[in-house]
């Protein structure tokens, strides 16, 4: 459930932060009157990623073991690469976001169809990525006989303190630190999608698609049981497996040692080429969150 919080609050908060940087340019332009055209895209990326979740969950369906099993394990696989590429990209995207937004607006002027697209497009990826990896954990929980609905409330939970917590910033009620936010959080979202990755290569085992089901890197479910409170916790913060094959175990490693790296090399050339300013905290406005200027 923690880390479909986490999921939650960070996608939610980048949607936040970005509907609040779009508004608050309209806003600031005297072009208030095109706020409604915003909002209709938000509206339509939220009813998009729902419906995208409604065919993740109920599509599948009524297709055999085998088939079930390949579908999730590549959505899976999807995510994991969804996210890391979401990770990356926050890890040095702060300075430009908001620049980026604004010449976006600035682009679609007063089209009837441009401004709702940029509002649909900028909100509509987080939403997609985040009805795509609570799925994935979703469907991980309930073939390990754990609680459903656990990772989805969890995300849930996420997204309203998201929304709550974008909505203070723009009030400038709250202040946050949003580059160690995305730094704190990127880095415990690798060891997540590891998790993901790992299960999502399991299910491709299942489906016959990958080889090694029965090969075993290692089985510690004596000393960590998947029933107790510990092996639950670690499978639904982590997706940990107390006995893995040893594909999931290689595909696991080689992630984690693989993304960890480009991660904080990312983290470190963004803090070494930016002296840091006003705009590395987010304060009574959201441009904050990117270039102040």
């Amino acid at each position: 459930m923690l880390g479909n919080f986490l999921i939650g609050l960070r996608e939610g908060l980048e949607a936040s932060l970005v509907v609040s940087i779009l508004i608050a340019y309209l806003v600031k332009t005297n072009r208030r009157a095109l706020l409604p055209r915003i909002w209709a895209g938000v509206g339509l990326a939220i009813v998009v990623s729902l419906a995208f979740g409604a065919v993740l969950t109920y599509g599948p369906k009524g297709l055999t073991f085998e088939a079930q099993e390949l579908i999730g394990g590549s959505l899976s696989i999807v995510a994991v690469g969804m996210v890391t590429w979401m990770i990356l990209w926050m890890a040095t995207a702060g300075r430009t976001l908001a620049r980026g937004l604004r010449s976006q607006v600035d682009a679609a002027g007063e089209s009837w169809w441009a401004l709702p697209l940029v509002g649909t497009l900028s909100v509509g990826r987080e939403g997609l990525e985040t009805a795509l990896f609570i799925w994935a954990a979703t469907r991980a929980a309930g073939r390990d006989g754990q609680s459903t609905t656990q990772p989805l409330l969890g995300a849930l939970l996420g997204l309203a303190v998201a929304v709550v917590v974008g909505w203070l910033i723009y009030r400038g009620t709250l202040r946050v630190n949003l580059s160690k936010f995305f730094a704190w959080t990127g880095g415990f979202l690798v060891i997540i999608a590891a998790g993901v990755l790992a299960y999502g290569i399991h299910d491709l085992q299942e489906a016959r698609f990958l080889p090694g089901l029965n090969t075993l890197a290692y089985d510690v479910s004596d000393v960590i049981a998947p029933s107790s409170v510990l092996g639950t916790l670690l499978k639904g913060v982590f997706n940990f497996s107390p006995a893995p094959t040893v594909l999931e175990t290689i595909a696991w490693w080689t992630y984690v040692l693989v993304v960890t790296p480009l991660f904080v090399s990312r983290l470190r050339r963004y803090h070494t080429s930016v002296t840091p300013t006003p705009a590395t905290t987010a304060s009574a406005t959201p441009q904050a969150v990117g270039d102040p200027s």
